[in-house]
């Protein structure tokens, strides 16, 4: 199969910089900025803030956005999720459209890129990692050291003392599996959105390059589908690592 057409293979050799994957993904960052500033212009024009618009519109779509991620927050955090709604929000707004920009022709989505998909999982580490600090402090530590984390109390001392070495290997145990489970996370995060991408784009590419009428349009609702999945998958799994990271019940 020949290499499919692209607009970034048309840009004047002093444009090409940046690798295609990281020129699309910059672009998507530049539409949506527009758009985020053209609906919050249409919320501060509106008589009444509170009543949607009739009819589809911008502001429309970009509440329904902001609807779905509060309440994905709302039911797995709680209210006291809607403090990092812009970590989310930004998620599941900017891989939603990166995937979706590979439904354009001419555009591949950035997000069938490695290097995109695991700046996003390192992102969400990094992220949640922080959000956990912030909560307890260094106490935060204490989820990766696993349930035993002091000696018992006992009248005797040297009991106590026969207890250190249950308490090393426990700690050194729970040390280094919490540590890889968590080292594990934005690589699987990474590889998810990268394989299902990958594989969504060229099945794409296959087969309109094979029937130019009506199949095509079947696998593009089904590249529609799976690019709504995928942001929202992402989105879910943030969520939950966030609130396991703030959690006051380990």
């Amino acid at each position: 199969m020949e290499h499919p057409f692209l607009w970034y293979d048309l840009l004047p050799a002093g444009l090409k910089v940046l690798p295609q994957h990281s020129f699309t993904a910059l672009l998507v960052m530049a539409v949506l900025v527009v758009l985020a500033f053209l609906a919050r212009r249409a919320l501060l024009r509106a008589k009444d803030s509170v009543i949607p618009e009739a009819g589809l519109s911008l502001r429309n779509v970009a509440e329904l956005l902001v609807e779905l991620v509060v309440g994905l927050s709302d039911g797995i955090i709680g209210k006291k999720g809607r403090r990092y709604i812009h970590l989310y929000g930004s998620f599941f707004i900017f891989i939603l459209t990166a995937n979706l920009f590979g439904l354009v022709p001419g555009f591949s989505p950035p997000t069938n890129n490695f290097n995109v998909t695991l700046g996003l999982g390192a992102t969400s580490f990094v992220a949640y990692n922080y959000l956990g600090l912030r909560e307890h402090g260094l106490s935060y530590v204490k989820q990766f050291i696993g349930p035993l984390t002091s000696l018992p109390s006992t009248p005797k001392k040297i009991l106590s003392l026969l207890f250190v070495p249950v308490l090393i290997i426990s700690v050194l145990f729970f040390s280094i599996l919490e540590g890889i489970s968590h080292l594990v996370r934005p690589v699987s995060l990474s590889l998810r959105l990268f394989g299902n991408m990958f594989g969504d784009h060229l099945v794409v590419e296959i087969f309109t390059e094979l029937t130019r009428v009506v199949v095509p349009v079947l696998f593009y609702l089904l590249g529609a589908l799976v690019s709504v999945i995928q942001a929202f998958v992402f989105t879910l799994l943030s969520v939950i690592y966030v609130a396991m990271a703030i959690s006051h019940e380990h």
